[in-house]
């Protein structure tokens, strides 16, 4: 009976194992990031942050980035960007819960994570480090990580008021929304209401 027990929690355990990592596999994206001063690649962790990374995709996938300014660049810390009104005060004119229980953590740069102003208040700004930070563990949402060296030498050329030209999502981005779509339409929603003009 205890050997029947045994067997049966592991294969429970297997199955659940595969389905993260077919979760993983399934939604594989990648965000390149295009400034005067180069190309930054990162690669995306819906498996870790699934409504941070929708609600990035979804942003970029509308050029909602596009044109937009990297306002708040500290050397040797990180490169901030995603605000429309450049001030560091704007947003998509919603905010949506941190994801900061993932594993992940701010040990080496290269992270994108979420910038807040403090719990539950992620909206569209973002950050990318450029050394680790870990005295941000627990405090912002990390989604992806800068994909080589090259990638993050382009960041840490960055300056205050160097614009993202265009910001290019690919991979599985429109399957992956679908795992988020009431979320994505409330989103969208209040995109329409705020930005007329843009959406």
């Amino acid at each position: 009976m205890i050997k029947r027990v045994s067997l049966l929690m592991l294969s429970i355990l297997m199955m659940m194992t595969v389905a993260v990592q077919s979760y993983s596999k399934e939604y594989k994206m990648k965000v390149k990031i295009i400034t005067a001063k180069g190309d930054v690649n990162i690669n995306l962790l819906p498996d870790k942050s699934p409504v941070t990374v929708a609600n990035f995709v979804n942003l970029a996938k509308k050029g909602y980035y596009d044109g937009l300014k990297f306002h708040r660049v500290i050397d040797n810390f990180m490169a901030q960007g995603g605000d429309p009104t450049g001030t560091g005060m704007g947003g998509p004119g919603y905010q949506f819960e941190d994801e900061v229980n993932n594993g992940l953590n701010f040990s080496k740069a290269g992270k994108l994570a979420m910038a807040n102003a403090g719990p539950g208040t992620n909206g569209s700004q973002f950050f990318i480090t450029t050394v680790p930070t870990e005295w941000l563990n627990g405090n912002h949402t990390i989604f992806g990580e800068v994909a080589s060296e090259a990638d993050l030498d382009v960041v840490k050329k960055l300056s205050n008021g160097d614009v993202m030209t265009k910001v290019v999502v690919e991979g599985d981005v429109d399957a992956f929304l679908k795992t988020q779509k009431n979320r994505v339409d409330s989103w969208n929603k209040t995109l329409k209401q705020n930005f007329p003009n843009k959406f």
